[in-house]
């Protein structure tokens, strides 16, 4: 039986992949999108170019997509054995997962890792996660709006800007994520100081 507020998986799943508690700090990084080979490896689409947390992180939290699942509800625990880049993609295996029909039963699954995994980042250098919602203030004081999401576009990344110029009209401000432009981030003031006018 389900211990009170934690959903039981499936049956169809492997038996040693075991319901869970999602932790409170866990942060969706990517799905899996299909098996691969016929022992058990499966195929990761990674939320990020840089995928260093799928790595790091032996413990990968599963839920079903939005849409749900055939195969399992809830949230379970998949103990990673080993992940690797492999193409465009990361393919990973588990000790639970020990064949193709078992890895089939993952596809489309959400995976989730603590944020306390991720590798620690270098000096100016910021995970996606932790610049969402900070505050964007340019040289003159004045609020240019809050970070909604970020864009790879290749060469650099730009910094999407939520405002309103007036009441109940959400616009956007785009401003590239480079040290031209971004004159320092405080994660712990939830703010990013910039050179960027509002009229840009």
């Amino acid at each position: 039986m389900a211990a009170p507020g934690r959903p039981a998986a499936a049956s169809k799943l492997p038996a040693d992949i075991e319901p869970a508690d999602l932790p409170a700090d866990a942060i969706e990084v990517g799905r899996i999108a299909d098996a691969w080979g016929i022992q058990g490896w499966f195929k990761v689409l990674p939320h990020s170019a840089d995928p260093q947390a799928l790595f790091s992180s032996k413990r990968w939290y599963l839920q079903p997509t939005e849409k749900g699942s055939p195969t399992f509800s809830g949230t379970v625990l998949l103990r990673v054995r080993e992940a690797r880049e492999h193409s465009d993609s990361i393919v990973a295996r588990a000790d639970a997962v020990g064949d193709r029909n078992a890895a089939e039963l993952l596809k489309g699954a959400r995976i989730f890792v603590p944020r306390s995994s991720f590798p620690t980042a270098g000096a100016d250098e910021y995970y996606w996660v932790d610049l969402l919602g900070l505050d964007v203030v340019n040289r003159e004081g004045v609020h240019l709006g809050q970070v909604k999401e970020l864009l790879s576009t290749g060469p650099q990344t730009v910094l999407v800007v939520g405002y309103e110029d007036e009441p109940g009209k959400p616009l956007e401000r785009m401003i590239p994520f480079v040290s031209a432009y971004v004159d320092g981030v405080d994660k712990e003031g939830r703010r990013i100081d910039v050179d960027w006018q509002a009229d840009y």
